[in-house]
């Protein structure tokens, strides 16, 4: 049964920075995850619910219009998860949106927590890390317009893959 995840993407020059910024500070997840704003969390879907999954993410996609996310310095969960990320401080709304959409219908799922927006930079059990990569990417700042989520499966050899781009075509009336 194949794992999948929907994501809005970093762009570059951001994303790879903040990739290698994770692999750099020890995460050794962060070599197969791409920098992104997860949506829908991992999830294993049936095979033959595949397409269903396709056309509700395609119904999605054309119902948003793009939008502008700024993403700027860094925050924690902790104490209640080891994971240091970047804010967005722009586009909150929108996303927030577009992640309830798509999980509804074929991906509809409780959260273990309360959705929250983010670039995850660093997941790890030790504090001194994740002190280091607060205080890294406390000055981080970019912005990008977003045009398009993922459908991302999981391959057990290499990671998550994107293999489906959803352009965001929606009317902005």
């Amino acid at each position: 049964m194949p794992t999948i995840g929907v994501s809005l993407a970093v762009p570059e020059p951001w994303g790879s920075q903040l990739q290698e910024f994770r692999v750099a500070n020890g995460d050794s997840q962060g070599s197969t995850i791409p920098a992104h704003i997860t949506l829908v969390p991992p999830v294993e879907v049936d095979q033959p619910r595949l397409g269903d999954v396709e056309r509700h993410l395609e119904a999605v996609a054309a119902r948003c219009p793009a939008y502008r996310v700024h993403l700027r310095g860094s925050g924690t969960f902790r104490p209640v998860s080891p994971v240091v990320f970047v804010n967005l401080v722009e586009g909150i709304s929108p996303t927030e949106q577009l992640a309830n959409d798509c999980r509804r219908g074929p991906l509809a799922l409780e959260l273990e927590f309360p959705y929250h927006p983010h670039v995850t930079v660093a997941h790890l059990p030790d504090d001194v890390l994740l002190d280091r990569a607060f205080a890294g990417l406390a000055g981080f700042d970019c912005a990008f317009t977003v045009d398009a989520f993922h459908l991302y499966v999981h391959d057990p050899d290499v990671g998550w893959k994107a293999t489906r781009d959803h352009a965001l075509t929606g009317d902005l009336r």
